[in-house]
């Protein structure tokens, strides 16, 4: 079964569409790695707020992911325009549209 990781981010004011240009930046080369599905999303009632959900083939392949260059860049570039506050859920993904 795949495995998925959901996750939440809040960025500093004025800050969410820079950090959602620098996520969608990577996405190409995620499939290579293992990743199912990457979609990034913004709150509608909340301007600071971003949202990720993944599903990757595996947990290891979405750890092994974080290693790469370019996602270590990506998430250089990210740190400092976001408050620390995330949140986040894993999850077994069993089946659904698309999946």
């Amino acid at each position: 079964m795949a495995y998925g990781y959901f996750n939440s981010m809040r960025t500093s004011p004025g800050h969410r569409d820079e950090v959602v240009a620098i996520l969608l930046e990577g996405a190409d080369g995620l499939r290579a790695a293992g990743c199912r599905l990457y979609a990034v999303g913004v709150a509608e009632d909340d301007p600071d707020l971003i949202r990720v959900s993944e599903i990757w083939d595996s947990k290891e392949h979405h750890d092994r992911s974080l290693q790469l260059p370019e996602a270590k860049a990506a998430i250089a570039r990210a740190m400092p325009l976001l408050t620390g506050e995330f949140a986040s859920q894993e999850m077994t993904v069993v089946g659904g549209l698309g999946v």
